[in-house]
């Protein structure tokens, strides 16, 4: 076991957990979640079995998009405290023997960014290309047709220079120019600051977006956009994204991680496959992680899900690391995709699965999206489409911790509301409750904790249908099966080539646990089972 391990780095073995700092834990009753609050909340993590904690932006910022419109990257924000607090923070994650990875929000600066002030006070400033400026068409109109995520046109005419700023996201988050090698060195250099400090890597966001297409051509037109989904489809974004010079970016950012001892990457990358996998780089000299995002992305089938995991474990450079993710700050969480009695079934596969799962906070609780009125939102997409549904607010709301006033989370006003049955779902009164989310989640990751043959063991697709996915984790003579029945209906596991013998060792029905298995398996409805085979 040992010598397995040596050969597999922290982040290998481990398991990322996703921080939304606002709304983990309020220490000072202003209604938001803070760095002292995260500290005082270690020991929770420590106790669920968590390796890696990965903290959402905390930076001086104007808040226009809540943190990733940064205006000093080596600065706090005075609402998630000061730079004694991180410190605190740090050592203290480290102290319980965890680590510790920030968000890197590279793409673009908010527009009060001391940077953007200066480029955009004239246009023979020094800095003035440090971000894309263009002039107007002709006509006045923008450069080319390319889109905001947020709504709109990405370009925004600026007075004062007369010419177009391009900002992929919000109006207020100009994007830099990374083909500047200035750009490069001062972003290279906040990496610098917090690795000297000690953090143990990044999770890079919007990777794929850094660099832009030299030539700004017009983006083509998706032929099959629905006009529910974001304005932002109706385009492809062919030449906004993906260019094939972000790789020499990130092997930059790769080559400053690697002059540190066994710091780490991750990269935030909505692309299909054989795009996503370029992002580990030539000679695996990339991002550790590029984010696998299917478990997000893909409908809750069997079949599809089962194709996915074999095309992404084909599609894997040699020495690549898989990773998985079932929610983000970003997306609904799992709970409202899949439905209550699918999260057991969607935990089991995360944890796993080969490769480094990411858990979102409160979804080991069973946490769900919550209603915000029209009159709450406070989510910049949501407001900016207001009558789209497209808020990130419900997937955002603060943690559970009890059943008191506001979960225990303030005791201010929160800044986003809580469910109604918050007394119910929460950590205090799940601890204890072995058929709790929170027990089996902590079941999971204990058994994965202990048997490598899950947590760096070799992934073998034994099964799927239309019900189930089945298949097998195995290293140094041990084997664990796992069947996962993602319906509501019973299913049958009759494989014909092989008689699987062994014990259920972790069940979604905990009933079943401890019971051995031979030959066919039959499953309840919304049934996983993980078997140690003899």
């Amino acid at each position: 076991m040992k010598e397995e391990q040596k050969q597999h780095l922290w982040w290998q073995t481990g398991t990322i957990y996703q921080v939304y700092p606002r709304s983990f834990q309020d220490s000072n009753e202003d209604g938001v979640g803070d760095l002292k609050g995260i500290t005082q909340r270690l020991d929770y993590l420590k106790w669920l079995g968590i390796d890696g904690i990965w903290v959402s932006p905390f930076f001086s910022s104007p808040m226009a998009d809540f943190g990733y419109d940064i205006s000093d990257y080596c600065g706090i924000h005075p609402l998630f405290g000061t730079m004694q607090d991180f410190d605190e923070l740090l050592q203290e994650t480290h102290a319980r023997d965890m680590k510790l990875i920030l968000d890197l929000v590279p793409n673009h600066t908010s527009d009060e960014h001391p940077w953007f002030q200066e480029s955009r006070a004239s246009k023979d400033n020094p800095k003035r290309d440090w971000y894309l400026w263009e002039d107007a068409k002709p006509d006045g109109s923008a450069p080319n047709n390319w889109l905001s995520v947020f709504g709109g046109s990405a370009w925004e005419w600026d007075e004062k220079t007369q010419q177009y700023y391009y900002h992929a996201f919000h109006i207020k988050q100009p994007d830099l120019n990374w083909r500047n090698p200035e750009v490069q060195e001062a972003m290279l250099n906040v990496m610098r600051f917090w690795l000297d400090k000690g953090v143990d890597g990044f999770r890079v966001d919007v990777m794929w977006h850094m660099i832009k297409d030299k030539q700004l051509r017009d983006n083509p037109v998706n032929p099959d956009y629905n006009p529910l989904e974001l304005p932002y489809r109706q385009l492809f974004p062919t030449y906004s994204t993906d260019q094939p010079e972000v790789h020499d970016i990130v092997r930059k950012m790769r080559d400053v991680l690697d002059s540190y001892n066994e710091r780490m990457m991750i990269g935030e990358i909505y692309l299909p496959i054989h795009k996503l996998v370029a992002y580990y780089g030539r000679e695996n000299k990339g991002a550790h992680l590029p984010f696998n995002f299917q478990l997000l992305a893909l409908p809750w089938d069997a079949q599809q899900l089962a194709s996915a995991i074999d095309e992404y474990e084909g599609a894997l450079p040699q020495e690549g690391w898989p990773n998985w993710v079932l929610s983000n700050h970003d997306k609904p969480r799992i709970i409202s995709r899949v439905g209550k009695s699918q999260a057991k079934v969607a935990a089991m596969l995360l944890l796993t699965l080969r490769g480094t799962p990411t858990i979102y906070y409160g979804d080991e609780l069973g946490m769900r999206d919550v209603p915000i009125p029209e009159e709450e939102v406070q989510d910049p997409q949501g407001l900016n489409m207001p009558k789209m549904n497209l808020s990130r607010d419900p997937a955002r709301t603060p943690m559970q911790w009890d059943s008191s006033a506001n979960a225990g989370f303030t005791n201010g006003k929160p800044w986003l509301r809580l469910p109604e049955n918050f007394q119910k779902v929460n950590v205090a009164a799940q601890t204890d409750n072995p058929y709790s989310m929170l027990s089996f989640y902590k079941k999971l990751l204990s058994l994965r904790q202990q048997e490598p043959a899950l947590h760096v063991g070799s992934y073998a697709p034994v099964h799927a249908d239309t019900q189930m996915i089945a298949y097998t984790r195995q290293a140094e003579g041990t084997c664990f099966l796992v069947v996962l029945n993602l319906t509501h209906r019973p299913c049958y596991f009759k494989p014909e080539h092989h008689t699987y013998k062994g014990t259920i060792l972790i069940s979604t029905y905990m009933e079943r646990e401890s019971t051995p298995v031979t030959g066919a398996i039959n499953l309840s409805g919304d049934e996983g089972i993980i078997v140690r085979l003899d």
